[in-house]
């Protein structure tokens, strides 16, 4: 058995029978008909418009993590410049400037915290994990010193509505319609097109990715500024829908965001997962999160199930690719017993 079958195997989980990111979108369905039949208010369509509209900014971000993962690295600044992008759209609309120049600004922003990240790992070859840590906690400094402990809450009533609406009497946010679209770009770009081939290579094997003649540097340098200004949008994105900018608007949704990829099956080390299976694991996060509000289970709570999720996330698809390693190892090796040579 070859090394790729070895791995095929491991991708499809523990004795090759389930795909991860398949069992996931399985729960996913499980955990909604449990909540549509026994937690009481899920299923009236306020509720779950509510549902749809607080996991749309880690649906947002996911799309380009989701990219930047599979490619072997990781942004954890996305909360920040998110926030960023908020406290700057609040201060401009303090100044009198017209939300129509400050959302393209606060979008160019973010393109420049993601290029300031995809510099530091590209050209200076720092490691994505702590290059992000410090440009979080940078950028989190730079939006409270623009904007201090100030909440702008007065946006216009137009864009207040796209943020927080719904179409008619539905339970489809206005702001879903454009998620949609992006959501396909993403799907087209990650498993239709060479970008998507070429950001599988790279996180199977940076190496032997540049001697294919793949741009390595210049590949990564754009899902950093695509993360980045996907970043900014969801800022802008976060000060509508709960109608108030703040300097620490988006705190901890890049552990969400982080959580919720994995739990879908991205690989951490880079190279496999499917963008379905992303997008599987924010929805099932933010059922959960919304299931467990209507039960009253305390934030605090919550943030220790979306830790334990990320633990289990990363650490059960290791455990079955070992599993389903071992295996194919064991029949690989495995001599098959002959019967004795007759003598005469």
């Amino acid at each position: 058995m070859t090394d790729t079958t070895t791995k095929a195997t491991a991708r499809r989980g523990p004795g090759g029978a389930v795909r991860w990111d398949t069992a996931v979108g399985a729960l996913f369905v499980v955990l909604l008909l449990c909540s549509f039949s026994f937690v009481d208010n899920f299923g009236n369509a306020l509720n779950v418009s509510f549902l749809i509209g607080n996991t749309l900014p880690i649906a947002l971000i996911a799309l380009p993590m989701t990219l930047l993962v599979v490619s072997g690295e990781v942004d954890l600044s996305v909360g920040s410049t998110a926030g960023l992008s908020g406290a700057v759209m609040g201060a401009l609309w303090n100044e009198g400037m017209s939300i129509e120049t400050i959302i393209p600004l606060c979008l160019l922003l973010g393109v420049v915290c993601g290029l300031i990240n995809g510099l530091l790992v590209t050209r200076l070859g720092l490691p994505s994990l702590a290059v992000t840590i410090g440009t979080m906690a940078a950028y989190r400094g730079i939006a409270q010193i623009i904007l201090g402990s100030d909440s702008v809450t007065d946006f216009p009533s137009q864009y207040l509505d796209f943020g927080a609406g719904r179409i008619g009497d539905t339970f489809i946010p206005y702001a879903a319609l454009p998620f949609l679209v992006l959501l396909a770009i993403a799907v087209v770009v990650l498993h239709a097109t060479p970008v998507g081939r070429s950001l599988f290579a790279i996180g199977a094997s940076e190496e032997a990715a540049r001697f294919a003649g793949i741009r390595v540097k210049r590949l990564k340098l754009s899902m950093f500024v695509t993360t980045g200004l996907l970043s900014a949008l969801t800022g802008v994105f976060w000060a509508l829908h709960y109608a108030s900018a703040r300097y620490d608007n988006a705190t901890g949704l890049e552990l969400s965001v982080i959580a919720a990829v994995l739990l879908g099956g991205i690989d951490f080390d880079g190279g496999k997962g499917t963008l379905g299976g992303a997008i599987a694991g924010v929805f099932l996060l933010g059922t959960l999160q919304n299931v467990m509000s209507l039960l009253n289970v305390s934030a605090q709570s919550q943030i220790v199930v979306t830790g334990v999720l990320l633990v289990v996330s990363v650490l059960a698809p290791r455990v079955g690719r070992q599993i389903a390693q071992s295996r194919a190892r064991r029949k690989a090796t495995a001599v098959p017993l002959r019967p004795p040579a007759a003598t005469s």
